[in-house]
C-alpha cells in the first residue's frame, strides 16, 4: 500500500509539471492565445527575454494606462520568472480596462504561472465568451482545472476545444496529460500518439509521449521517442535529460528503475 501511494505521487509529480510546461504554454506566453501584441506594442526583442523586460518595463511605466504595453511587460515578467510581478502589473491593466479580453486571457496566465489556480480559471472565463470561445483559452482553462483536481471537468474543456479544431496536437497533448493524473496511462499513451501523429505536433508532444512511456516502465522505447528523426545533438541532449528525470532517487521501483517527475520542458 505505502509503494502504491508513493507512485500515485509520483505520477501525479509527473503530469502536473508537464501540464505546467506544456499544458499552460511552456516558454510561450499568452500572446500565444490572444494574439500577438507585437503590432502595437512594436518590434519585439524576445529573443532576450531580459531586454524584453527593460525595454517594455519602460514602456509601461511611461503610461501604465497603455493595455498594449501592460500586456508585453507582463508577458516579458513571466518569460523571465518575475510572475508575482506580473500578475501584479496584469492586475491593475485589467482594472484599468475591465473589458479587455487580451488583457484578461495574460492576467489569467499569469494567475495561472503564479498557482493561484481558481482565480486563474475565473479570470480566463471573462477572457471570452460561449458564442465566441477560444479553444486555446478552453485548453488552458482544462489545465487549471487539472491542477484543481478537477480531472472530469477539464475534460469537458479539452473536447470542447477538439470540437472547435479536431485533433488539434497541443489539446490532446493536455487530455493525455489529465489521464496522466488519474492515473489512467494506457488512455493516456493513445490520446498522446493521436497527437503525435499530426504532422502539427511539436516537440512538446513528443516529449509528453517519451515521459507516459517511461512511466510505464517501456524506458529503452520512451528513449527512441524523445530522439527520433534528431539531429544527434539534440537527440543526445533530450536523451540525456529523460535519463535525468526517469532516474530519481524516490522512485519506489527496485534498483535503477524509472519514474520521471518532470516533463522535458520547463516552465517558463
Amino acid at each position: 500500500m505505502r509503494q502504491q501511494s508513493s507512485l500515485a505521487r509520483l505520477l501525479a509529480s509527473a503530469a502536473v509539471a508537464a501540464i505546467l510546461a506544456v499544458g499552460l504554454g511552456g516558454c510561450q506566453t499568452m500572446s500565444d492565445i490572444t494574439g500577438s501584441v507585437t503590432s502595437k506594442a512594436g518590434a519585439s526583442p524576445d529573443a532576450d527575454p531580459r531586454r524584453a523586460v527593460d525595454v517594455y518595463g519602460e514602456r509601461y511605466r511611461a503610461n501604465p494606462k497603455d493595455a498594449d504595453a501592460a500586456l508585453a511587460y507582463g508577458q516579458a515578467l513571466r518569460a523571465t520568472g518575475q510572475r508575482a510581478q506580473a500578475v501584479a502589473v496584469l492586475e491593475q491593466a485589467t482594472i484599468s480596462h475591465p473589458g479587455n479580453k487580451a488583457l484578461l486571457a495574460g492576467y489569467g496566465r499569469a494567475l495561472a504561472d503564479n498557482g493561484n489556480f481558481q482565480q486563474a480559471f475565473d479570470i480566463l472565463t471573462r477572457a471570452h465568451t460561449p458564442d465566441n470561445p477560444d479553444w486555446r483559452i478552453l485548453s488552458v482553462q482544462g489545465t487549471v482545472l487539472d491542477q484543481l483536481g478537477r480531472h472530469d471537468e477539464a475534460r469537458n474543456y479539452y473536447a470542447s476545444a477538439l470540437k472547435i479544431v479536431p485533433d488539434e496536437p497541443s489539446v490532446l497533448s493536455n487530455l493525455g496529460l489529465s489521464y496522466v493524473l488519474s492515473k489512467e496511462l494506457p488512455m493516456a499513451e493513445e490520446t498522446l500518439r493521436r497527437a503525435y501523429a499530426s504532422t502539427r505536433a511539436d516537440a512538446r508532444v513528443r516529449q509528453n509521449l517519451g515521459l507516459v512511456v517511461g512511466l510505464q516502465g517501456r524506458f529503452a522505447e520512451a528513449e527512441s521517442i524523445v530522439k527520433a528523426d534528431l539531429p544527434p545533438d539534440e537527440a543526445a541532449a533530450n536523451v540525456a535529460y529523460l535519463k535525468q528525470m526517469l532516474n530519481r532517487k524516490d522512485n519506489p521501483r527496485a534498483g535503477a528503475a524509472t519514474i520521471p517527475v518532470a516533463s522535458l520542458n520547463r516552465p517558463d
